[in-house]
């Protein structure tokens, strides 16, 4: 966007138990934006005009209907909602949907937005990526859609979508980069006081996030490596060598930083990434232990009675059931 451009319309459409987050986000990026030479006209949109309930509570004011938008060109928002199930039979919404995504030169989904951009048909034939938890309900529900679990978004032709919540921050500073550049894209992130771009992709939203943060940067790379992929031979040596000091020095890093040793944050990883494989497939524990880290059936339920207590395929009989008794409670 030069300087005498006219500014580039940001549709946001909102709706009743929209993820309030998902709105503000990326607002606030591009409302920063304007600070260091963008010209964004940002305005909330909804399906009939009407102002709208979050799903926090929170009160938001619509601008216009979506019939009203008349302008050809901008970027549409598309933010997601816990309530979303629902929301992909709301043949209104989806209606606007198409009709904004009609008139944009981007449509860009924030979390569970995803499935409201698919359950309109945009996404047929096209890569995509929603929240950590929804990823295989989007895949299963949509099996035209490719579904890329660990990123943090993801671009198809004119359409992007991106992960949980924050993500849409990170794809928002992707689009102050495609219009602004690098530049002020840089200087929007750091007024903010976020990442320009995030090490590693959703994988890391999770033991990670329970730990302290790591001073050193090259310890940070390390935990980034583990997070990404459970099953790399991530022994004491390897990570030294990644980091390139001593094994006396990594294991002192952990202490000092992480308050635990290298051994232990890896299995504490892969304990994390087994458990989802037992919550989420079917696979035989030969296939869970090899693609967490753990190589055997046996290491595997040696690590599971270690940390919880019970074996993994008590885990999986816990928290896998899907049958119902007769008053309606999971049993």
């Amino acid at each position: 966007m030069p300087s005498g451009r006219k500014p580039l319309l940001v549709s946001v459409l909102v709706f009743p138990g929209v993820r309030l987050l998902d709105v503000t986000g990326p607002i606030e990026v591009f409302t920063t934006a304007n600070e260091f030479g963008g010209r964004y006209r940002v305005r909330t949109v909804s399906p009939d005009g009407a102002d709208v309930v979050t799903a926090s509570g929170t009160g938001l004011r619509v601008d216009l209907a979506a019939a009203q938008v008349q302008e050809a060109g901008g970027v549409v928002v598309i933010p997601g909602g816990p309530e979303w199930p629902s929301l992909i039979k709301d043949d209104a919404l989806l209606d606007a949907i198409r009709a904004l995504d009609a008139r944009s030169c981007r449509t860009a989904s924030i979390c569970t937005g995803a499935f409201l951009l698919a359950a309109a048909g945009l996404l047929d034939g096209r890569k995509a990526t929603t929240h950590w938890r929804f990823a295989d309900q989007l895949a299963l529900r949509y099996p035209q859609v490719t579904v890329e679990a660990d990123a943090l978004f993801v671009r198809d032709g004119h359409i992007m979508t991106s992960a949980g919540v924050s993500s849409g921050i990170d794809l928002s500073l992707a689009l102050v980069e495609e219009h602004l550049g690098a530049d002020v894209a840089r200087a929007v992130a750091k007024d903010m006081v976020v990442f320009m771009q995030r090490p590693g992709g959703q994988s890391q939203f999770s033991v990670r996030t329970h730990t302290p943060r790591a001073r050193q940067e090259m310890l940070r790379r390390v935990l980034d490596t583990v997070a990404e992929d459970p099953a790399a031979p991530h022994t004491l040596a390897a990570m030294a060598r990644r980091a390139g000091v001593s094994t006396r020095h990594m294991t002192r890093l952990f202490h000092d930083e992480m308050t635990t040793t290298p051994a232990r944050y890896v299995e504490q990883v892969r304990m994390e990434a087994a458990q989802a494989m037992l919550e989420d497939s079917d696979d035989p524990m030969a296939t869970v232990a090899r693609r967490t880290g753990f190589g055997s059936p046996e290491s595997l339920r040696r690590a599971f009675a270690r940390n919880l207590g019970i074996t993994p395929g008590a885990y999986r009989a816990r928290f896998r059931t899907t049958h119902t008794t007769s008053d309606g409670k999971r049993a």
